[in-house]
C-alpha cells in the first residue's frame, strides 16, 4: 500500500530548547568571612591594667568609739588597698577577730567597757601573730612600754595620720620605738590628765577639781590656757 504524500513538505526539525544557565552557587556558610570574635570576660579582664599598689586586700581591724576619727580612718585604709573591719568597742572587736582573723588592729587606748591594754591581750590570745598598735588621746612613758610589754607593735599618741599608723605596721618588730620624739613635755602630760579627768567627769569642772584637788578657780585658769604643743 502506498503511503500519502506528505503535504507539509520537508519537516522542520523542532528546536531544542536553549539550556537553562546553571545558577552561580551561593557561598557557603563556611566561605563567609568568619566574624572576629568577642573576646571573652577573662581577655578583658587581663588587658585592662590593676590600679598600682593594689593587690590582694589585707584585713586590717579597727576598734575606736570615736565616731569621727573611725570613719576617716576607714576610709583612708580603703583608699590604700586594705579591708577594715570595724568595731566601735572591744566586745565587737573580738568577734570580729574570731570570724575574720584579721592580719593587724588599730585599737583606741580608752573606750567604755574594756580598755585598749585588755582588748590586745585578748587579741594575741586570738591570734599570736596579729599585729596591733594602739592609739590614745592621753600619751605617757608608762602606758607606751606597758602596751608593747603586751605584745603591742607600736604606740601611737593622737592626733596621728593613715600614713603614720602604717608606718609603725613597718617598723621592725625588735626594733625600739623612738620615746624622744613622742614624749610629752611636763606642761602636756598635766594638761592631757586634767583633760582626762574632765571627761571622766562629764566636764563638771567643781567634780573635776576635787579629783585633782585643787581649787575650782585654779582649774578654770588652766582650763582658759591653750594647750601645750608638746
Amino acid at each position: 500500500m502506498t503511503n500519502p504524500p506528505n503535504n507539509t513538505g520537508t519537516q522542520t526539525s523542532i528546536a531544542t530548547p536553549a539550556p537553562i544557565a546553571t545558577p552561580i552557587p551561593i557561598a557557603s556558610q563556611a566561605s563567609i568571612a568568619t566574624p572576629t570574635p568577642i573576646a571573652s570576660q577573662a581577655s578583658i579582664a587581663t588587658q585592662t591594667s590593676m590600679p598600682a599598689g593594689v593587690g590582694k586586700l589585707e584585713s586590717m581591724l579597727v576598734c575606736d568609739d570615736d565616731q569621727i576619727f573611725r570613719t576617716r580612718l576607714v576610709r583612708a585604709l580603703q583608699s590604700r588597698g586594705y579591708n577594715p573591719l570595724v568595731a566601735t568597742n572591744a566586745e565587737e572587736a573580738i568577734v570580729l577577730a574570731r570570724r575574720h582573723k584579721p592580719e593587724r588592729a588599730i585599737v583606741d587606748m580608752r573606750m567604755p567597757g574594756m580598755s585598749g591594754l585588755d582588748l590586745l591581750e585578748r587579741l594575741i590570745e586570738i591570734d599570736a601573730e596579729m599585729q596591733v598598735v594602739i592609739l590614745t588621746g592621753y600619751g605617757s612613758i608608762a602606758n607606751a612600754v606597758e602596751a608593747t610589754r603586751r605584745g603591742a607593735r607600736d604606740y601611737l599618741t593622737k592626733p596621728v595620720d593613715t600614713d603614720q599608723i602604717l608606718a609603725a605596721f613597718e617598723r621592725e618588730a625588735d626594733a625600739p620605738a623612738d620615746l624622744a620624739e613622742t614624749t610629752p613635755s611636763l606642761a602636756r602630760v598635766e594638761w592631757e590628765h586634767i583633760q582626762r579627768i574632765l571627761s571622766d567627769c562629764g566636764g563638771n569642772i567643781s567634780q573635776a577639781a576635787r579629783m585633782l584637788g585643787i581649787h575650782r578657780r585654779s582649774l578654770q585658769r588652766k582650763l582658759q590656757k591653750l594647750p601645750p604643743l608638746e
